[in-house]
């Protein structure tokens, strides 16, 4: 089990995230919004949310068929039980891995939940992975739930500050 430990003063949060160089994309939380109102993604709504994470999946993404799009993500979204079952709904759809999960449920819930990123990961001490099973996942989110009410900020302010840790860095502003 990986141990989630930030890797700067926590004091130095909200200065992190102040300096987020992308503005919260009003345009994906709009169609979040509408996701969550109706109970489901549509199908371009999905895509365009997806495109957004990732480019090397975009081929796998769009040949989800928009019944598959609406059953899935209906279930994920509508779902109130667990955590894992909200992410193993958006597993089944083709292209979509945990990172573009966690950010379809972001979109959805932006003060639920944060983005998997290799740069989040990066500031929190653990290396990054080809692959991540959901368990991992659920540590993820719970750590960065634990740190933000700890540090008695947002989790989304949280998820900005361990983005641009990572970026500020020398060793990591490449990547």
């Amino acid at each position: 089990m990986p141990t989630f430990e930030l890797q700067f003063p926590a004091s130095g949060i909200e200065a992190l995230a102040s300096r987020f160089p992308h503005a919260d994309d009003g345009r994906l939380l709009a169609l979040g919004a509408a996701a969550r109102a109706r109970g489901y993604y549509s199908r371009a709504e999905f895509i365009e949310v997806c495109a957004g994470k990732t480019v090397r999946s975009r081929a796998k993404v769009a040949s989800n068929t928009e019944a598959a799009v609406i059953e899935a993500t209906g279930r994920a979204l509508t779902t109130s039980e667990q955590e894992a079952a909200r992410m193993a709904a958006l597993l089944g759809l083709e292209g979509v891995g945990v990172p573009t999960a966690s950010t379809l449920l972001y979109v959805a819930f932006p003060n639920d939940y944060p983005i998997l990123d290799v740069r989040a990961l990066e500031s929190l001490g653990v290396k990054p992975r080809s692959q991540y099973p959901v368990t991992f996942w659920l540590e993820y989110l719970n750590a960065c739930r634990e740190l933000a009410q700890r540090y008695g900020v947002s989790l989304r302010t949280l998820d900005k500050a361990l983005w641009q840790h990572s970026k500020e860095r020398p060793d990591m502003s490449s990547a």
